[in-house]
């Protein structure tokens, strides 16, 4: 059996994309050894999502410790620094990290630049710009050796990056070279991505987006209509933009499940580039 073959003593991290599996394997590991489970996912941490994020469920969370879960209000700034120190006292204890935010795994196993808070002036200007002129012309500004190495097409990085060219005058790949030892580094882990076949997924991922909606996803949505601001981070839940679209007139409801489905798969995609370009170390399991 896989499970078999997972160390017993070393912390274990499971990457993987949406729908993978990556909490029911977490929950194995941990009733097997008595390890606290401990959230790496960058949504999952907000209270206001737990059906569109699939967080564990209350009944999950009563029969297993779970940490770092659903404890973030909305409009509350969490960063992978922010995740990293709570992480750290944890590590003293049994875990298996999970999660499909490939940047806070390499945060951790790699180590993360010391990058001073960016003042809400500056966030607000580089929200006002995305705005209005959209990621490219941030892009521009950016200097060459940052703007090779984050993801063009991803305009939360690149507005980060901008950020922090704004608020320090050195270009965030600057700030990178400068990176600390790691929390806990890739060799002193058992390293796990999830791999799964492509059209295997994908019918996963539909099939879960109707599990959500016939479990209150829509009622979700509505709960977070009221102040809703989509520049949030925590208004990036795959699903939730498309729901609050409908509730707000913009499509009607078949229209946005199938947005949402949609944009479930492409993040699939993009995290299994992600993966695949930054975990060539980790241990690969192709499922199913």
């Amino acid at each position: 059996m896989l499970i078999d073959r997972i160390s017993r003593e070393a912390p274990v991290l499971i990457a993987g994309p949406t729908a993978s599996g990556k909490s029911a394997l977490a929950m194995e590991i941990a009733a097997r050894d008595g390890r606290t489970i401990v959230n790496a996912d960058a949504l999952q941490v907000y209270a206001n999502w737990r059906i569109l994020t699939a967080r564990p469920s209350p009944a999950d969370e009563s029969a297993l410790p779970h940490a770092l879960y659903g404890h973030v209000a909305r409009d509350q700034p969490y960063s992978v620094g922010h995740w990293l120190r709570e992480l750290k006292p944890l590590l003293a204890r049994p875990v298996v990290i999970v999660g499909g935010t490939g940047l806070n795994f390499t945060a951790l196993t790699r180590g993360l630049a010391e990058i001073p808070e960016i003042p809400r002036a500056i966030r607000a200007e580089a929200d006002a710009r995305m705005a209005a002129e959209g990621r490219a012309a941030l892009l521009a500004e950016l200097d060459p050796e940052t703007a090779a190495r984050i993801d063009p097409l991803n305009g939360v990085r690149v507005q980060r990056a901008w950020e922090v060219w704004r608020a320090t005058g050195r270009g965030l790949a600057s700030w990178q070279n400068e990176t600390p030892p790691p929390l806990l580094p890739r060799r002193s882990a058992e390293a796990l991505v999830l791999m799964p076949e492509t059209t295997w997924l994908n019918d996963r991922i539909d099939r879960r987006f109707a599990q959500m909606m016939a479990a209150g996803a829509l009622e979700e949505a509505r709960a977070n209509l009221a102040g809703w601001d989509a520049r949030r981070p925590s208004s990036k839940a795959i699903g939730g933009p498309e729901l609050i679209a409908h509730l707000q007139g913009h499509l009607t409801l078949e229209q946005a499940v199938a947005a949402a489905a949609l944009a479930s798969r492409q993040y699939a995609k993009r995290q299994r580039t992600w993966f695949r370009s930054n975990m060539k170390d980790w241990t690969v399991l192709s499922l199913p």
